[in-house]
């Protein structure tokens, strides 16, 4: 016997998406501007990012990276390949429910999922998972 539960919907209150939607600028902005110090601020210390990639013809692979890795290469000027022009992304949040929220992130270069949690010093990032656009 299976139950069917209902599909629930929270929106964000707006103190929530303000602060949501501040992380995820951080995050992006920090690593378009090449600013380690602001993708920190958007970044659990416990970051699981991956990102599921293709390369030629070869089968995709899984791309792992960590609080150290994002914040490193952001610093180093990674996201300032993408050229100033395409650096622009959208950001819808799908779910709030307490301490926990899901964001959809649409760029040029990536499509991101988000999972945020709420932190004494805000809400951070705590997975990722991306593919190029």
């Amino acid at each position: 016997m299976t139950t069917e539960l209902p599909t629930v919907h929270r929106a964000a209150s707006p103190a929530d998406e303000a602060g949501i939607r501040a992380t995820i600028d951080d995050y992006y902005l920090g690593w378009f501007d090449a600013d380690g110090d602001r993708m920190a601020r958007a970044l659990h210390p416990e970051l699981a990012k991956r990102g599921w990639l293709r390369r030629g013809g070869d089968l995709p692979i899984l791309d792992v990276d960590t609080f150290e890795t994002m914040t490193r290469a952001a610093a180093a000027g990674q996201g300032r390949r993408t050229q100033a022009g395409e650096r622009a992304y959208t950001a819808r949040i799908d779910d709030v429910d307490g301490d926990i929220a899901t964001a959809t992130v649409h760029s040029v270069p990536y499509v991101d999922y988000l999972h945020l949690v709420r932190t004494t010093d805000g809400w951070r990032i705590v997975n990722a998972l991306w593919c190029p656009a």
